[in-house]
């Protein structure tokens, strides 16, 4: 596996990479694969050729932007810079050993990098550009000056909102306070410029939805009136009202909002990221793998299916056995469900958390003949021999490791908060942002709210979650900066389209408690196309035109008991200055 290194969240680099380098790359989420040799270098150096033809048989970009080594020119270092500013990330470049890559980052960056920042940036990835100094101080000195003229020393910018995260949460937050109070100063702290509706890569998964569909660019999900700050955060400094860049840079703010989402850690399964998208090891939980889930799909004829479910929480928690039923339908419809052994391995002792539902689920289960393996938590995967092995757990709390073969493997890995949220000041023991569940607000800090994942309220972490928290953030963060008392809570509501069949589903709705939160007057434990149509047609409409632009259907928040109604006239004006 190639030795890749990360210089920021949107680029990484490394030494020269083969073929057989190119899936794992696209498992890891690179978008663009961008080669800095010119051809025939070397004896030993692959065709550029044939890893372009590589590279985009898997779904990414190619960018041959060849440098000489020890020669790289002002347009060498134009043209790098331009193509970081145009190309879908995250970015692998490449080069021989991999400094001429790093060497074009830091030349492209340090017109608004200090050369210390970029040096050290640098060194840690493990490469040594003192040699640069001179070139990376001139390029300084000239961006510095130019900034001198053009803007006087003033005053660091403080905006009445950041927001930490470009997600379901981050956007849905900031669309809803922008209805209420459109000349709002908010900026989104977001590295990425892909915007990408998850919920629908299950669907991907089984063919029954394209996966173009799940994805936006960035700048055109962001509301308007919000500034983007493309860059990733890394600490917070509550006392004084700053977050903290991973380029040092501090921003300052009035309130904020926390919604980074969560992280899938793959690496907490021995040898599963080597394996990701090959040897019939595959997610829907990543964008690049939901097809390939739909390839193993209909490729297998016989053998045996593993599918596994890590300890909770996680993102959807009906994610991993819906990616079973949708599955094993297919598998029945071609008549080769006989033929297969399927096999769904769950880390902890119940198929679903709200036990109305599982009698529904059980059905199902039994339908397809798959066998349920509780308490057995993946631990390793060996992709080329075809063997994940499992921690296994026993009513008086023994444990044993047991080894499967499989001929094909979906996997949910383990998810926690981000590092940096896990390490910062704003995190509880479990390493989640401290939040009151049902105001949503900070425990210590009370202009400080989060949203979405990331947040220690112990709902379900859905999108359906964060279309109702984002009303109640909106007006408990209005309510901090007018100085008010809160006005809203959160009931815990959370959503799980269970898609036990292509065609049906069971529409899960609850709340804090597994309390039972219906939308519609229907029975909640009978599978219904009606319910389908909802998940692969409806909703996805409902995410990108109604919650991400701050009309909340059915979604309005529930107020404590004497709450003013400070934001109605104003909401009624917007909405009238808008057309609506």
């Amino acid at each position: 596996m190639v030795d890749r290194k990360k210089l920021t969240p949107f680029l990484w680099v490394s030494p020269q990479i083969s073929e057989s380098d190119i899936g794992s790359l696209a498992a890891a989420g690179f978008r663009t694969v961008v080669c800095n040799r010119p051809e025939g270098e070397s004896s030993d150096q692959p065709a550029t050729a044939a890893l372009e033809q590589a590279v985009k048989r898997q779904g990414m970009d190619f960018v041959h932007l060849p440098v000489r080594s020890g020669d790289i020119t002002d347009q060498n270092v134009k043209d790098f810079r331009h193509l970081l500013e145009t190309v879908s990330g995250p970015v692998l470049a490449f080069c021989r050993t991999g400094t001429r890559s790093t060497s074009l980052w830091a030349l492209a960056e340090a017109h608004h990098l200090t050369p210390d920042t970029v040096i050290a940036t640098a060194a840690e990835a493990g490469y040594d550009l003192s040699g640069l100094r001179g070139r990376l101080d001139t390029t300084w000195q000239k961006a510095d000056k130019k900034a001198s003229k053009q803007a006087p020393s003033s005053n660091l910018p403080r905006f009445d909102t950041l927001i930490v995260g470009g997600g379901a949460g981050g956007l849905a937050a900031a669309a809803s306070l922008l209805k209420r109070r459109p000349n709002l100063s908010i900026a989104v702290v977001e590295p990425s410029d892909k915007h990408y509706y998850q919920p629908a890569w299950t669907l991907v998964g089984a063919g029954a939805f394209a996966r173009s569909g799940t994805e936006k660019a960035m700048a055109g999900v962001i509301p308007a009136g919000c500034k983007w700050i493309r860059a990733a955060a890394s600490d917070f400094d509550p006392e004084n009202q700053a977050v903290i860049l991973e380029d040092g840079e501090r921003l300052h703010y009035r309130t904020l909002i926390v919604a980074p989402g969560l992280k899938l850690d793959w690496d907490a399964v021995e040898g599963l990221r080597d394996t990701l998208g090959r040897n019939g090891v595959t997610s829907n939980y990543l964008f690049d793998l939901a097809p390939y889930t739909w390839e193993l799909v209909q490729n297998l004829k016989d053998g045996k299916a593993l599918f596994t479910q890590p300890p909770m929480p996680i993102k959807c928690a009906g994610a991993p056995q819906k990616a079973m039923y949708l599955s094993c339908d297919h598998w029945q419809k071609q008549g080769r469900l006989p033929s297969i052994n399927v096999e769904f391995n769950l880390a902890g002792a119940a198929l679903f958390g709200v036990a109305t539902f599982v009698p529904p689920l059980m059905k199902y289960v039994e339908k397809y003949g798959a066998q349920l393996a509780f308490n057995s938590n993946l631990i390793k995967v060996d992709g080329p021999a075809k063997k994940a092995t499992f921690r296994v757990t026993d009513a008086e709390g023994n444990t044993e490791t047991v080894t499967k073969s499989f001929d094909m493997l979906h996997v949910c890995p383990p998810q926690t908060a981000p590092d940096f949220i896990r390490n910062s000041v704003l995190a509880n023991e479990a390493g989640w942002v401290e939040v009151n569940g049902e105001t949503l607000q900070h425990s210590r800090y009370s202009n400080i709210f989060s949203l979405g994942d990331a947040c220690s309220a112990p709902n379900a972490k859905t999108a359906a979650a964060v279309r109702k928290q984002a009303p109640v953030v909106a007006e408990n963060l209005l309510a901090v900066l007018d100085g008010e008392p809160l006005r809203s809570i959160y009931d815990g509501y959370g959503s799980c389209p269970l898609t036990v069949e292509r065609g049906k589903v069971v529409l899960a709705e609850f709340g804090y408690g597994g309390k039972l939160l219906p939308t519609f007057p229907l029975e909640p434990t009978v599978p219904r196309r009606v319910m389908w149509l909802l998940k692969a047609k409806l909703m996805p409409w409902i995410y990108f035109k109604l919650m991400l632009r701050g009309r909340e259907w059915l979604a309005a928040p529930e107020r404590l008991p004497h709450a003013p109604q400070p934001h109605e006239s104003q909401t009624a004006l917007n909405d009238e200055k808008r057309g609506r």
